[in-house]
């Protein structure tokens, strides 16, 4: 059995170092990180804004991960690398995208008669509205004691 018989199929495309690993590794933490400070410490308002600057940060971590653990780039297996990447890419934008337009019209359109109702009522007022025929019922009780 010689050299190549053993080599199963490896060619001499990009191996990564230890280096190159732990460099990934901590932008993924640091990319990872981020956003969730973001979501706890609610340093942004307007949770839109925070939903896309989250989105934003995955795209640049499926980057990096791509770059940094699968090792692809516009060298290696002729240049076909860079095509999965730019695939990817386009689907992670679709998927994003659709998502957020998903999840928008459904928090949007699933009780709408609902939402009018909550947006002219004082916070205390919701609580007795909840309580509707339980409020009555003890409303009575007290009456007949």
């Amino acid at each position: 059995m010689s050299a190549h018989d053993t080599d199963h199929g490896h060619h001499d495309g990009a191996h990564g170092t230890m280096g190159s690993y732990m460099i990934g590794f901590g932008l993924s933490v640091i990319l990872t990180a981020i956003p969730f400070w973001l979501v706890m410490t609610k340093v942004i308002a307007n949770p839109q804004v925070t939903a896309f600057i989250i989105m934003g940060f995955a795209v640049v971590q499926i980057v990096v991960h791509m770059i940094y653990f699968l090792h692809m780039n516009t060298r290696s297996e002729g240049g076909w690398s860079m095509m999965a990447l730019m695939f990817t890419l386009v689907l992670v934008v679709i998927t994003l995208s659709g998502s957020t337009w998903v999840m928008y019209h459904l928090n949007h359109n699933m009780m709408p008669a609902m939402e009018d109702q909550v947006e002219g009522q004082m916070p205390g007022q919701m609580d007795h509205q909840m309580n509707g025929p339980m409020n009555g019922m003890t409303h009575d009780m007290s009456r007949m004691q």
